[in-house]
């Protein structure tokens, strides 16, 4: 299992990359896509919605299951994974690339200080497969 050490990760199994000193990309990791199965369909939100931290901001849908996403940090879209609507399975094949799912402007970039290191997000999975 892939844990990108310059990502900051959410216990709900979601991703952050800075991209710029004002947005950040967001995603499912690893370990989520796997749980998940094969995604079928992805639910985005539109530009320019804003969503607090811990709502769900998107719904990938699996041939097992529809999972909510949750919102890592409080902000507001700036821009979707287009390539999701023909390709979800990208989500499987490349979760941490081509298969982000949004792109966001944070309320406050501070507040990825309060998200989890990739250590941190590793520990917290040896925890939940015990």
């Amino acid at each position: 299992m892939t844990v990108p050490a310059e990502l900051k990760y959410s216990k709900d199994h979601e991703w952050v990359s800075v991209v710029s000193p004002k947005e950040v990309r967001i995603g499912i990791t690893d370990f989520a896509q796997r749980q998940l199965g094969d995604v079928v369909f992805v639910e985005q939100p539109k530009k320019g919605d804003r969503f607090d931290s811990s709502r769900s901001f998107a719904t990938v849908e699996s041939v097992k299951a529809v999972s909510e996403i949750y919102m890592p940090v409080d902000g507001t879209i700036v821009a979707v994974n287009e390539l999701l609507a023909d390709e979800p399975e990208l989500i499987n094949t490349d979760p941490y690339g081509d298969g982000w799912i949004v792109q966001v402007a944070p309320s406050r970039m501070k507040d990825l200080d309060q998200l989890l290191s990739a250590a941190q997000y590793e520990k917290l999975l040896g925890s939940e497969e015990d």
